[in-house]
């Protein structure tokens, strides 16, 4: 397993990243653990959370996610082998939303304690702010950096035009610049990172961990009908994709699982990864057992034939 480097953050990355929006939220505290053991004893290192995760579930309030993965960084020892990434910017009540130096400062205080560590690797700002002038945005990021709390900085669903200003902000006024970009984007959404996004991150050599890797589950091939859907936590994610094109998908990736003798789930994975802006799709696993067969998508190899049969059921 080949690492990659993530933009020019310095940071080289297992081609796996493992999404944390699960913890405290369809898994609990100690199936958060088996899962997080697994992934670092299997050579992965790259966490991806977010402050705001979980607070759309029942009884949460946001921060239980952090706040698990703290709790098992003290318990395991191995916050060393792991590139942290954590998210600031999303709504966590009044006064506690946006991109401002002071929300900045205060949240990165917030993740910090739960997180149960002194520095965070990768903090992103988790969506664009357009309230606020990138320059206070990359500034107050600038500080962190200076105070040795963040190490580097990436951004999340921003659009080609905001991050190719925020990358023009940082040259000009000697900030720190994003080094990562988080989109969404797989085969079932591949027109709005593909047309404009895909081409700057590659101009400016940014890493790109794309979320929603698996469209919510649909590219496992576990949804074939409405009645699939069910009562499932991402059931309201995946119901878009139950249609022609998302059946005509699966049977592509059918099709070249079949050629491999492997599994949607991992091909879809590997599509990913063949993308040539894309450093470590996002994923994320409800047990150790699931979590394999994500790793495994790591190293399939697909040929020119596989991948042109993808790139055309999912046009």
């Amino acid at each position: 397993m080949k690492p990659r480097k993530l933009g020019g953050s310095g940071f080289e990355v297992a081609p796996l990243a493992l999404g944390g929006n699960v913890f405290g939220w369809t898994i609990d505290e100690a199936t958060s653990f088996r899962v997080l053991d697994a992934f670092v004893d299997a050579g992965f290192n790259l966490i991806d959370t977010a402050d705001v995760y979980s607070r759309w579930a029942p009884g949460n309030q946001g921060g239980e996610s952090e706040t698990i993965l703290g709790k098992w960084f003290k318990q395991s020892g191995k916050r060393d082998q792991v590139i942290l990434a954590t998210k600031v910017g999303m709504d966590l009540g009044p006064g506690k939303t946006g991109l401002s130096a002071g929300r900045i400062r205060a949240a990165v205080e917030e993740s910090l304690r739960r997180l149960q560590t002194d520095r965070i690797d990768l903090y992103q700002s988790h969506k664009d702010d357009p309230d606020v002038p990138l320059e206070e945005t990359l500034g107050a990021f600038g500080e962190l950096i200076q105070a040795g709390k963040v190490r580097a900085i990436g951004a999340s669903n921003y659009s080609a035009e905001r991050l190719r200003e925020a990358l023009e902000v940082s040259e000009r006024q000697s900030l720190p610049r994003y080094e990562s970009l988080q989109p969404e984007y797989n085969l079932c959404e591949r027109s709005g990172f593909e047309s404009m996004l895909g081409p700057v991150c590659l101009e400016a050599g940014i890493g790109v961990i794309p979320y929603y890797s698996l469209a919510s589950g649909f590219l496992t091939g576990k949804y074939r009908s409405e009645s699939d859907l069910g009562q499932k936590a991402r059931s309201g994610s995946v119901s878009k994709y139950v249609n022609d094109r998302g059946f005509r998908i699966l049977s592509g990736l059918d099709e070249v699982a079949s050629r491999y003798s492997s599994t949607p789930a991992r091909v879809a994975i590997a599509w990913l990864l063949a993308q040539p802006s894309v450093t470590a799709p996002i994923a994320s696993a409800t047990s150790p057992e699931q979590l394999n067969e994500l790793l495994e998508g790591t190293r399939l190899n697909l040929d020119a034939v596989a991948l042109e049969r993808l790139n055309q059921v999912s046009a």
